[in-house]
């Protein structure tokens, strides 16, 4: 379909020479000699693009400019006058105009111009809808009392430059927590710039953070910025920070001191203005006890904290979580949208969900392919939990006597849990990794933190 222009000049040569021309370009034409004509064209019909004469008897050009943007604030509006000075350019610039452009026209400049206009336009389109976009993407799901107060916690320390520090076990969604609060905040059209401490090998963790110098090391053939310089003005999440090593906290901590830092190999310090927000699903108290984690870096991150519950502290969340999740793989799979039967329902919520909002996802993304039916009945919800632990108590965990906190009986269900998908798995740890969702690394370090090694050799 093309793209409708509005000309809006009072000499009619003007107005037949330039239509000729645009219809020529493939553009389809409205034409009108004074404002006020314009702008009920405008209210009925916004154009595309407008090309307005600035010298017009009753209403002159900046008195329509002011009137259009009014009625139609994203309106393109290019200036024409045969009479132009500097200061009338920058009143319309100011008004809200495109552009300006003197008269006598040259036919060439005006379609150049109005392509180069339209072409913005239509970017700015695109990328407004990728954002809103991803803004659906990282939408935070739930109307439970603990999910209201953190989207609040996340409202009033959004607008600020704090470092906030993000606990919570895996699959809650820290990630989407760390982005919220980036898009409510003061940077929120910078950078987000995200690192899996847990994801990159010792060796590398440096040179991603601070970059490096051509030559700084076998391999390096040019200069890298790294997650710091790329991040500058925006904001730098540290996910999973409790797997950072002691030489590099230290690094952390004096880049949070100084806001400054060196590349790998190079000795130019380079400013380091990033908001930064760390998360974690260890207990760094405990970490720091043990030795693994800085203090002063525990400080200096844990301005805001932040916590984010677990699925089975927010059950009544489960069926909106759900229907989101069901709308939004069925566009993406391409597969017509279904819904679950009450009974399975009722299922999805007694479940414990030990992989959290994650693990949830995953079960709705396999009903929705595996199910041929429309309604996704109880019996298809059960044949997923098959040989899963259901928050029900059993006779295992129904005699929790035996421990004397709640940290203590996270830590029992988890060496419980873990220790019976390590059974069925035959001891696999890779394969039991992909069922807990969880990084191998991970499961090592639980393995080894839970005594589960030693006590089921």
């Amino acid at each position: 379909m093309a793209e409708n222009i509005l000309i809006v000049d009072d000499e009619r040569n003007i107005l037949t020479t330039l239509s000729a021309v645009l219809k020529d370009e493939g553009y389809d034409i409205t034409v009108c000699e004074n404002g006020m004509e314009a702008l009920k064209i405008a209210k009925q019909d916004p154009p595309a693009l407008v090309l307005l004469d600035i010298w017009m008897e009753e209403w002159d050009g900046l008195e329509t400019l002011k009137r259009l943007k009014e009625v139609v604030p994203k309106l393109i509006v290019i200036m024409m006058s045969g009479h132009g000075s500097i200061e009338t350019a920058v009143r319309a610039i100011k008004l809200g105009a495109y552009d300006y452009i003197e008269k006598p026209l040259s036919l060439e400049k005006v379609t150049l111009m109005i392509r180069n206009a339209l072409h913005q336009q239509r970017l700015e389109e695109e990328n407004f809808r990728l954002r809103e976009r991803m803004h659906q993407r990282f939408e935070m799901i739930g109307k439970s009392p603990v999910m209201e107060e953190l989207k609040e916690q996340i409202r009033i320390s959004g607008p600020t430059n704090s470092r906030v520090l993000i606990s919570g076990e895996n699959g809650t969604g820290k990630e989407l927590v760390a982005r919220n609060l980036h898009d409510c905040g003061l940077r929120r059209d910078q950078p987000f710039v995200e690192v899996n401490c847990a994801a990159i090998p010792e060796t590398l963790i440096e040179s991603e953070l601070f970059g490096y110098e051509k030559g700084a090391f076998t391999g390096a053939q040019g200069t890298r910025k790294g997650r710091f310089e790329l991040a500058h003005q925006g904001t730098l999440f540290l996910d999973e920070i409790a797997d950072m090593s002691l030489p590099t906290q230290a690094k952390v901590l004096r880049v949070l001191q100084e806001q400054q830092f060196n590349r790998v190999g190079g000795g130019r310090l380079i400013q380091a203005d990033v908001r930064v927000i760390a998360a974690s699903n260890k207990d760094l108290m405990e970490e720091i006890e043990k030795g693994n984690f800085r203090e002063d870096l525990f400080y200096r991150l844990n301005v805001i904290p932040l916590s984010v519950p677990p699925l089975r502290e927010r059950g009544a969340d489960i069926p909106l979580l759900t229907d989101y999740f069901l709308k939004q793989l069925s566009g993406e799979q391409g597969i017509k949208v279904k819904t679950i039967s009450p009974d399975g329902m009722k299922l999805l919520q007694e479940y414990s969900w030990p992989g959290n909002v994650r693990e949830l996802r995953n079960v709705v993304e396999r009903l929705l392919i595996m199910v041929p039916s429309s309604v996704i009945s109880g019996e298809a919800v059960s044949n997923v939990f098959k040989g899963a632990s259901l928050s029900k108590p059993g006779p295992e965990t129904s005699s929790p006597e035996h421990v004397s906190s709640l940290r203590e009986a996270r830590a029992e269900f988890e060496r419980r849990f873990i220790h019976k998908k390590l059974c069925a798995n035959n001891w696999n740890i890779s394969k039991t990794a992909e069922e807990l969702q969880i990084e191998r690394s991970n499961l090592h370090r639980k393995i080894k933190s839970l005594n589960i090694e030693q006590e089921h050799k």
